[in-house]
């Protein structure tokens, strides 16, 4: 029987599943050994008293929650690595489906199976579905629903696999074209920018189902937008012989600051719901964790079109009677609570007063937390004045600390401060330093001039001003002379090998001047080290006419080799050879410039994403107070999820954690990454601790270091992402053994 989620009730364990006072505790109870690769795939039955894992082994594993043992060791078949694995809901916990790299999805019914050995006495292979053409990344099932199940793949489909119409695909002397399981076509579907109408394939990483709302549909893959589709508007489904058009989506999540970021690197590598359906968490590689609010009733200022973009950072007036919307706690008689509100104003002025003074110590870390605990914690609305002293303090903070996009966060910042306080010099002269640190010179003089027409008494902000005149002068001469060079004398650094492009060092790749401009540019991501696009495909044996058509050797790795913009070029001479109308000319009923996005709500950093592209970002506990994200350092990180605030760091593997499930109703959380092991995790812990804890006890390791390493490691990340197939056949020719981690672990 399906266990419904109590998600308004009054269960007592639902409201303390994931207390604080718990997550403080929560330690390692016990690790879960069998599988023999990298543990890539994780999930609960509707119960919780089940537990599925998937592995490079191609083995998937059921494991008993309550006695920690092994029920089943599957051999699955599958090819290549298992990437996701799930329990169809309503079959009692018989079904369980699989995706991989060997772009199969296939089920399995546990109460026929006996023993370890696939194809052996007593075990039954349900469904074999060979529809995709390459790896196949995630898999969403719908509460309630035993017949259906969702795969999303590399391909650029997001496929549906009916149980009920067969348990072949393709059958037997068809080819996979045939297959009409297409509910997604977004081989045609992927975005460099809001503004730019979608192009190349949208190479999909992650979807998920609400629990609440079914027929809403959560994607995303490998640009920046993570995208809502409505089941119920989208065309009837389709077959992979002819590519159909992107179909128009409710609506874009994404950052604004990342909507135009424009490189082909960005993309996300997970995506879910929260448990109530009414917000959603997009993990990115390379980048931040961010939550979203699905429906966007509470703040309309995070909707935007691509037109706002840079309206962000271009010094306008504020109407007179601007309105600043804050979500808080009712106030019952001068009460929040069982606190007066004068006695909570007063505690506020307090922790302003000590952020600014750890601020001029330069610990911006614990400024931010004091901030963000304000501003963000939900309580009655501060008095304006007090609001707009919080925001610039933090804004401030974001600048010292310097990490990554927190100057955009500084933006932010300053742009609600300039909302209460249009005069406010303060928010001028910190935005003015915002735009500065993204290269945004010609900006940042109107705020720096505007702060020195607001004080001109103050001879720090005329200097500034005069800085940005001679930067703004020295760019206009340097973009004078580029413009003048040749072409023809502009050539890209020849790359000798392919392990020196792989592995080289920073310092192999970096001189004096190429330092500078990265210090310059780093917090926006700039990078022009390369002027080449390189595309890799990893054909899968099957796929007859599609590497017919592209002029592939089945089961071949192809490389290309081009100048950046030779593929728009490419793509419109194709266009004009096929008669095709031009791009102005399609789509004409949805214009990219009135898209609507939805801008984050919340913003969670520390850890680092950048070695996968399987890692998870996860709702802790029914309620979903927490959120937790896995990370290359090892460790895996608990967020507070309104405010932002770390609230835990938790040793759980040698290399990298990649996946985070919450155990649906105890206060439990199973991890996996680069180990063969399962460690589960539980409120067992003798005494509490935040931020700090591990395996043996609290860490001794500098937190903070600890974070600005993985900063570093974000920031310095190279803008070639490479399939694993390549990497795991380079290893073996060219990089000597113990020098890097498996490749067929690694993902990316």
């Amino acid at each position: 029987m399906q266990v419904s989620y109590p998600y308004h009730g009054q269960d007592i364990n639902c409201t303390l599943q994931m207390h604080s006072s718990l997550v403080q505790r929560l330690s390692l109870e016990t690790q879960l050994e069998d599988h023999q690769g990298c543990v890539n795939a994780l999930a609960w039955n509707s119960k919780g008293s089940l537990l599925v894992s998937g592995s490079d082994d191609a083995r998937v594993n059921i494991w008993s929650y309550e006695s920690k043992k092994l029920l089943h060791s599957i051999d699955t078949g599958h090819s290549a690595n298992i990437f996701c694995c799930k329990f169809v809901p309503e079959t009692g916990n018989d079904l369980v489906v699989s995706g991989a790299g060997d772009a199969e999805v296939r089920a399995f019914r546990l109460s026929q199976s006996s023993g370890r050995s696939f194809g052996g006495p007593g075990i039954e292979q349900t469904a074999v579905f060979r529809c995709h053409s390459k790896r196949v990344k995630k898999i969403a099932v719908e509460d309630g629903n035993p017949h259906v199940v969702w795969s999303a793949s590399e391909d650029g489909t997001l496929r549906q696999h009916d149980f009920r119409d067969g348990v072949l695909c393709p059958p037997a002397g068809s080819a996979n074209q045939e297959c009409r399981n297409i509910l997604l076509d977004l081989r045609s579907g992927a975005k460099k920018s809001l503004a730019d109408p979608p192009k190349q394939c949208l190479a999909l990483k992650s979807c998920d189902i609400s629990a609440t709302r079914p027929h809403q549909l959560l994607i995303g893959g490998s640009d920046a937008f993570a995208r809502l589709y409505d089941r119920r508007m989208l065309p009837p489904l389709t077959s992979s012989r002819k590519q159909s058009k992107a179909p128009p989506c409710v609506c874009y999540f994404c950052p604004v600051h990342l909507s135009d970021y424009g490189r082909s690197s960005l993309h996300l590598t997970h995506v879910t719901f929260s448990p109530n359906g009414e917000e959603l968490l997009l993990s990115y590689s390379s980048e931040h964790v961010y939550l979203m609010d699905v429906n966007n009733g509470r703040d309309t200022t995070a909707r935007y079109i691509a037109s706002d973009v840079p309206k962000r950072m271009i010094l306008a007036p504020v109407l007179n009677g601007t309105k600043v919307t804050v979500t808080s706690q009712p106030i019952n008689n001068g009460y929040v609570g069982n606190r007066k509100i004068s006695s909570w104003l007063r505690e506020c002025k307090e922790l302003l007063e000590d952020a600014q003074k750890e601020l001029e110590q330069q610990n911006s870390l614990y400024a931010i937390e004091v901030t963000s605990e304000v501003l963000d914690a939900g309580r009655p609305e501060l008095d304006p004045g007090l609001r707009h002293d919080f925001l610039c303090t933090r804004a401030t903070a974001f600048l010292k600390r310097s990490w990554k996009n927190d100057a955009h966060m500084a933006i932010r910042d300053c742009i609600e401060a300039r909302k209460i306080n249009p005069m406010s010099g303060w928010a001028h002269v910190t935005m003015a330093e915002s735009l500065s640190q993204l290269g945004k010179h010609k900006e940042a003089l109107d705020y720096a001039m505007q702060a020195n027409f607001l004080d001109p008494t103050n001879h720090e902000l005329a200097e500034k001003v005069q800085y940005l005149r001679e930067k703004l002068a020295a760019d206009g001469k340097n973009s004078k002379k580029n413009d003048g060079e040749s072409k023809l004398e502009r050539r890209p650094q020849r790359v000798r090998s392919l392990s020196e492009l792989l592995f080289r060092t920073e310092a192999d790749q970096s001189d004096s001047s190429q330092d500078s401009r990265r210090a310059e540019r780093e917090d926006s991501d700039y990078d022009d080290d390369m002027d080449v696009e390189m595309e890799f495909e990893m054909s899968v044996s099957g796929d007859d006419d599609r590497e017919a058509e592209a002029g592939l050797r089945p089961g071949s790795l192809n490389l290309r080799v081009r100048r950046r913009g030779a593929a728009s070029r490419d793509s419109s001479q194709r266009n004009s050879s096929s008669g095709s109308p031009p791009s102005g000319m399609q789509n004409v009923e949805v214009s990219p410039q009135m898209e609507v996005a939805i801008d984050l709500r919340q913003r969670y950093v520390g850890h680092c994403n950048v070695g996968t592209d399987i890692k998870q970002a996860s709702f802790l506990g029914t309620k979903g107070d927490f959120v937790a994200s896995g990370s290359d350092d090892g460790r895996w990180f608990i967020w507070q999820k309104r405010t932002g605030r770390l609230m835990k760091v938790l040793k759980g593997d040698e290399n990298v954690v990649n996946c985070v499930q919450c155990h649906p109703f105890d206060c439990a959380v199973a991890t996996s990454g680069i180990d063969n092991t399962i460690k589960m995790w539980t409120p067992c812990a003798q005494e509490p601790s935040i931020v700090f804890g591990g395996v043996a006890g609290p860490e001794t390791a500098d937190i903070f270091n600890l974070m600005a390493e993985n900063q570093r490691k974000m920031r310095s990340q190279r803008e070639i992402s490479l399939p694993f197939e390549l990497l795991q056949r380079f290893r073996m020719h060219d990089v000597g053994e113990g020098t890097v981690h498996p490749f067929e672990c690694t993902q990316s």
